[in-house]
């Protein structure tokens, strides 16, 4: 009953009081679903990024269930930048409603995730995103192969 409750509470803009929750669930939600990944930066280089990289760069929406941040999306133009939940609150819709929020701004959405993050993968194919590339990882930071993912809004009367 409370999850049903929860998911009538839209998503907020994020502001910077948000700023040391956002970047603790992008850490944990990050590990959790890959946990044999490097480990390239400390909690405080994490919320230094979202600080000074994610919140200036993008628009940051989040969730939050009783005053607790659950989730949150930032995003830009026709990018998905991060998009991550909270583990203990996966599964309830909430990824969902975030990626609504930047599919109402754009008529493409392009988002890059790991080859071996498999509910990420199923989570952006089960909303219309279609693989477009695999990398190898080259060009990322973990140097762990890639997949870039896109979302075209459907054209009406086409």
């Amino acid at each position: 009953m409370a999850a049903a409750l929860f998911e009538k509470v839209p998503p907020r803009r994020a502001t910077t009081d948000d700023l040391s929750s956002i970047a603790k669930i992008h850490r944990l939600a990050f590990f959790t679903a890959m946990p044999h990944m490097p480990v390239l930066h400390t909690p405080e280089e994490d919320l230094a990024f979202h600080a000074t990289v994610v919140f200036p760069q993008c628009e940051v929406w989040l969730t939050e269930d009783a005053d607790t941040v659950t989730g949150f999306i930032a995003f830009r133009g026709e990018w998905v930048e991060h998009l991550y939940v909270h583990p203990a609150h996966q599964s309830r819709g909430l990824g969902s409603q975030l990626l609504a929020v930047a599919q109402a701004s754009a008529d493409v959405l392009r988002a890059w995730t790991f080859q071996c993050n498999t509910a990420a993968r199923r989570f952006y194919e089960s909303r219309g995103f279609r693989a477009e590339r695999e990398t190898n990882g080259d060009d990322n930071e973990e140097r762990q192969p890639d997949v870039l993912y896109v979302w075209r809004r459907a054209k009406i009367g086409n």
